[in-house]
């Protein structure tokens, strides 16, 4: 039914009609891609969850959103009733995305990574993320994807080059305390 290394979701699919970790496991052996799971089983509130579709979220493009960081981070494929738009090419800046005038999402095509996990500081209100961050290490390289943190989603590259040298929160780590004490002049 699916390829050995892709699982693909509808454009329909609400949060809470995600497949649960042990059904991934059946499908694709996902189990090292808890980090779509937690990212699903965290987003906003329950009716947000079970009304909201991941179609119209990366249509969307909120910079808060949950969704897109899962997208990018894995390197995944927006599939359109025209083409397939690779996430790289996808997020174009708020609310703004590659989609045209006449395309709707019809699926979405995540590679399962070796390993993922999201986190996020959530609003308590509505549990947009304030700041949320998608670390994977995929067949292609480590790619590391944060949300609400500027005005779209984006890649963090120091963090991606430190992880790919050293998977490690030390890594991590370094590139903070060098950003931390580095001198800018306008």
């Amino acid at each position: 039914r699916f390829p050995a290394r892709v699982l693909s979701l509808s454009l329909c699919d609400t949060a809470s009609e995600m497949p649960p970790p042990e059904m991934w496991e059946e499908r694709l052996a996902i189990a090292r891609s808890q980090g779509i799971a937690a990212l699903a089983e965290g987003i906003g509130d329950r009716q947000v969850r079970n009304m909201g579709t991941l179609g119209g979220a990366l249509a969307n493009n909120d910079p808060a959103a949950d969704w897109p960081a899962g997208v990018l981070g894995l390197g995944a494929t927006v599939v359109t009733n025209k083409r397939k738009i690779a996430a790289d090419d996808f997020f174009k800046g708020m609310y703004e995305t590659a989609l045209g005038a006449d395309e709707i999402i019809v699926s979405v095509s995540f590679p399962v990574p070796k390993k993922a996990a999201y986190a996020k500081f959530p609003n308590p209100a509505s549990r947009f993320a304030l700041v949320g961050v998608l670390v994977a290490q995929t067949g292609s390289g480590v790619r590391v994807a944060v949300t609400g943190a500027a005005s779209a989603v984006f890649r963090c590259k120091p963090i991606e080059d430190a992880l790919a040298k050293s998977w490690t929160a030390a890594a991590v780590a370094a590139v903070f305390h060098v950003m931390n004490h580095a001198t800018f002049k306008a």
